[in-house]
């Protein structure tokens, strides 16, 4: 094992360790202790205080803006619940994309060697061999950086499984706390990753984690980068599931790796033929079509791929995160989606199948077939949906022939699809004659997605009164 030296004991703000509350302390002590964690939270006294400055208010303020929280000051539910997530231990003190430790903080060479010490009992030895191979190779592709595995002595980035006391320190706390810890490069420690031996890791099962995710954030740390404000970046703080067999490196985490280490230059002069690097959804982007919108208790909800903006409307204030992470039992991504009042339900549609939630918990019998609606088996997706307040009804967009824009109409009191319907959807909507990417009620208003445009109608006589950009609602926050 390298020795440990003075100065990296001291980098522990640039360790990576996931983390969440001890389920064996009080509430507002967990609150406490994460603000002392990651926002410098200090038993403040004398003219601070007296002036009135809260600060816990103030840490709260700080937090709520890292993560696109509605920004209140106060512990609410969607702070405390942002709070309970599996998370990184680095102090989020940085409002930005990929971010990385310091100039000096990356290896001056491009050719690394790593060693596996031990294994953990919960996968295979082959399992866990290929996941921290596979791993390396996620950053090995877009960099000219080669890992070389030793079988004994020191390497560059040596791996190990331990429990509580591990020998450097910084202690694990048993299961489901620290997932795994990582140190910036440099000599010593520098570079090392460590994995709580107290969780269940796994080689593809959702029922644990993820050792090939948690390896290839935690050796994002062992290369010199810190954390990125970029929801779908592999480097954001908190543990998110991706497939192994399907992962590729988002666009962020390619252009903070590149920052310190440069392109592949076998990638570069190459055909190019290789898949672009998957980007998380832009609000700003004025070509963004958009998946599905609806409400949710006062909220707008916007959905695009794998992601989702939540939008409070009184403070025109944005969270983006993976749909998920904020349902778990969800689709990765949706078709359509609808806020039913009359049943207080979030229905999210998916090819022929449709979700229901009661806030963030998947209602018992789903995901059941569309058919559960009255749909026929001819329709194998909805478009979009539109639940109308007043008649307490709501009317589904389909496309069965690509050519021809029908709506059905569906009684939520009754829970029957109406007579006299499908209809076409220029009769119900003045001269909408393209395709529906969604629909949602506001204020009286409708509004009808075509392509990166929004429409606003009256549902009651079908007028179009005007013709506004997609992110008439879901404005454009920069970095």
């Amino acid at each position: 094992m390298k020795a440990i030296s003075l100065s990296l004991l001291l980098l522990s703000l640039a360790s990576a360790v996931y983390c969440m509350p001890l389920s064996t302390i009080t509430e507002q002590e967990q609150d406490f202790d994460y603000l002392k964690k990651f926002y410098n939270l200090t038993e403040e006294t004398g003219p601070t205080v007296r002036r009135g400055i809260d600060p816990v208010t103030k840490k709260l303020r700080e937090m709520q803006k890292f993560f696109g929280l509605k920004i209140t000051g106060t512990l609410d539910e969607d702070t405390m619940i942002m709070m309970k997530k599996p998370r990184c231990g680095v102090p989020d003190e940085k409002v930005a994309r990929f971010s990385i430790f310091g100039e000096n903080l990356k290896w001056q060479k491009n050719d690394l060697t790593y060693r596996i010490e031990n294994y953990t009992p919960d996968m295979t030895r082959a399992q866990v061999d290929d996941s921290i191979e596979k791993a390396l190779q996620v950053w090995a592709k877009v960099t000219p950086l080669r890992f070389t595995r030793l079988y004994s002595g020191t390497a560059d980035i040596m791996i190990s499984f331990g429990r509580y006391s591990h020998g450097d320190y910084y202690p694990f706390d048993g299961p489901d706390g620290t997932l795994a810890h990582a140190f910036a490069p440099s000599s010593g420690i520098g570079g090392d990753a460590h994995f709580d031996d107290d969780e269940n890791f796994t080689y593809r099962s959702t029922s644990g984690y993820v050792l090939f995710m948690v390896a290839a954030h935690e050796f994002g740390h062992s290369l010199g980068l810190s954390h990125s404000t970029d929801p779908g970046a592999l480097m954001y703080p908190t543990y998110s599931y991706r497939n192994p067999d399907t992962f590729a490196l988002p666009q962020d985490d390619v252009k903070g790796i590149q920052s310190l280490y440069g392109p592949n230059p076998d990638k570069d002069s190459g055909s190019g033929s290789d898949p672009l690097p998957p980007t998380t959804p832009n609000s700003c982007d004025s070509r963004l079509v958009l998946d599905a919108v609806a409400t949710l208790r006062g909220e707008m909800l916007f959905f695009k791929d794998s992601f989702f903006w939540r939008n409070y409307p009184q403070s025109n204030q944005l969270q983006q995160t993976l749909i998920n992470n904020f349902w778990p039992d969800a689709p990765s991504s949706v078709d359509a989606a609808y806020e039913s009042q009359e049943t207080d339900r979030l229905y999210l549609f998916k090819g022929h199948q449709v979700w229901a939630f009661s806030a963030y918990d998947l209602e018992p019998g789903y995901p059941k077939s569309i058919s559960s609606f009255g749909f026929p088996k001819t329709v194998k997706k909805i478009d979009a949906a539109l639940y109308d307040v007043a008649t307490r009804k709501t009317l589904f967009f389909v496309d069965p022939n690509y050519y021809l824009i029908v709506i059905c109409s569906y009684d939520e009191i009754s829970k029957r699809m109406e007579q006299g319907y499908p209809k076409n959807v220029d009769e119900k909507f003045s001269g909408l004659t393209t395709k529906v990417t969604a629909a949602f009620q506001y204020r009286g208003f409708t509004y009808i997605y075509s392509g990166p445009f929004m429409l606003e109608y009256s549902l009651r006589s079908g007028h179009l009164f005007r013709m506004l950009g997609n992110n008439y609602f879901l404005p454009c926050i920069t970095n």
